[in-house]
């Protein structure tokens, strides 16, 4: 017999080994001796008022072996022969839309603009250290996309648009651990991912499907409204009548690509802002009412703000709780900072981004020329302004956050994570008013809501500019693009995702729906 529990613990219960076995006895009005095992099914953490509990949700087996297998399969089968659907991008939903072409009898054929996840490194670590940025291999581009090197977090609010489990479980498949099946916001980790992608890459091969690197898309041959072929940036051509387009939030030649054939595109809001970092710490004693260091038990705090300023949203976005922040910057010459974590979120940082939204219909007026790429237009000259505050290399313009809602020049900075360095410079100038106003009066809004949020041992640093695309690519009810036959739109590219586990979805559906009719 199984029973389902709900079990709340304190920090000292915690501590104490055998207590869930007890308490599930206890409740139950059975002999622990009965009980098989107690299998945790979700865990999280109630830490809004003094006494903080941690809250399970668990299968109590009675007389009753605990199954150790989960109830998913996935049934990749050799498609080395099958009919080749063809994924430009290999982030989150280009790979899933290639794993669910294989369970589905198809072969994919990826096109990765990048390198693979251990040539990446390299990138990378010029962009921190030599302030140099390879447009097609940095934190963005590359195998696995941003989601890589970033914090790994596995919450979607995309609860009905796919299954959820199944993306998670595998995850778990292709070696996550299965932690991420039990808390309610699991998260991966920067240091595992890189692993995780390329065992992912590894299925897709295996099975016969293909995965091309350093292979850029330059064009789309399109005739009668359909697709013909794909035109790589080297020369060469591949015949494709099912492309999935899954090249991510940041890949604008794409966009300006499908501008420039008269392909519909049409502007889209999005948001935009800056990287409050803050030391852990403080962070914790807000979030767990303590002082000094948190339980070991707790893990480095997380937080999740909005308020409404002038009628406009200005919230956190992508908090990373023990994490870095790092250039996310697709080009030289331009300067975009994002967050991510290790698995144990054990920086002594916590960053997130605090954005404020952006309506492409008012707040843009000396960009309409630009159409349904104004707001595009927009991000790049945001981000060469930031860059040139910064020094023009990928030191990032900062100010302590204090002086930032005072609007005053720093004198001196916090320590930061940000590796290639911060430059003081008077970022409350370089906003627009409709978003530099509404983030001054946002940080003073949120110390009420976490009450020392607010303070000069914090940095801002700018700017966060890719939180979504400008840009959504249309489709219509089957996933297809409404003018161009055999062209499938797909994730945070589209404008259809807005994390790793709902462009995951996102590819998955896609996949589904461009196999129909072959």
């Amino acid at each position: 017999m199984v029973h389902h529990l709900n079990i709340r613990t304190t920090l000292v219960q915690e501590k104490e080994e055998g207590y869930l076995l007890r308490k599930a006895a206890y409740d139950l009005n059975v002999d622990r001796n009965e009980i098989s095992g107690v299998k945790i099914l979700r865990k999280s953490i109630d830490a809004r008022r003094a006494t903080i509990y941690f809250n399970y949700k668990v299968a109590v087996y009675i007389n009753e072996s605990v199954p150790e297998k989960s109830d998913y399969t996935f049934d990749y089968k050799d498609v080395s022969n099958a009919k080749p659907i063809h994924i430009v991008g290999f982030g989150p939903a280009g790979m899933f839309a290639a794993l669910r072409c294989i369970e589905l009898g198809f072969k994919p054929i990826v096109l990765e603009r990048g390198k693979n996840v251990q040539e990446r490194r390299r990138d990378l670590k010029a962009i921190n250290q030599d302030h140099y940025v390879n447009e097609d291999s940095n934190y963005c581009f590359g195998e696995g996309g941003a989601g890589t090197y970033s914090d790994g977090k596995l919450y979607t609010r995309s609860l009905k648009r796919g299954d959820v489990r199944r993306v998670f479980e595998n995850f778990v498949f292709h070696g996550a651990t299965e932690q991420i099946l039990i808390d309610a916001h699991p998260h991966i980790g920067t240091n595992k991912l890189p692993k995780i992608v390329q065992n992912i890459r590894e299925t897709i091969i295996k099975f016969g499907g293909e995965v091309h690197f350093n292979s850029r898309v330059s064009d789309f041959v399109i005739k009668e409204n359909k697709v013909q072929t794909i035109q790589l940036l080297d020369g060469r051509e591949m015949t494709a009548n099912r492309v999935i387009l899954a090249t991510g939030h940041s890949a604008r030649d794409i966009y300006e690509l499908l501008h420039k054939k008269n392909i519909a595109l049409k502007a889209k809001s999005f948001a935009m802002g800056v990287r409050a970092e803050h030391p852990q710490q403080i962070i914790d004693n807000i979030q767990y009412h303590c002082t000094g260091q948190r339980d070991d038990l707790l893990p480095a705090a997380a937080y999740s703000l909005v308020e409404q300023v002038k009628g406009r949203g200005v919230y956190s976005f992508c908090m990373c709780p023990g994490g870095f922040i790092v250039p996310a910057a697709t080009a030289n010459g331009e300067l975009v900072v994002n967050g991510m974590s290790p698995s144990k979120r054990n920086n002594e940082f916590a960053n997130s981004g605090i954005v404020v939204e952006i309506n492409v219909d008012k707040d843009l007026p000396k960009y309409e020329q630009f159409g349904v790429l104004k707001g595009l237009e927009f991000q790049k000259d945001f981000e060469k302004l930031a860059f040139n505050a910064g020094g023009r290399t990928q030191t990032a313009p900062a100010q302590r956050m204090t002086d930032f809602v005072e609007g005053k020049l720093s004198t001196d900075l916090n320590k930061t994570s940000y590796q290639p360095g911060l430059k003081s410079a008077p970022l409350h100038s370089l906003f627009p008013k409709h978003i530099g106003s509404r983030l001054r009066k946002g940080f003073v809004a949120f110390d009420k809501k976490m009450n020392g949020y607010y303070t000069k041992e914090a940095n801002i640093i700018g700017v966060e500019s890719r939180t979504s695309s400008p840009v959504n690519i249309p489709r219509n009810e089957t996933l297809e693009h409404p003018e161009v036959i055999g062209l499938f739109p797909c994730g945070e590219g589209g404008g259809y995702a807005g994390g790793i586990i709902s462009a995951a979805m996102d590819g998955e559906r896609c996949a589904e729906a461009a196999i129909v009719g072959l």
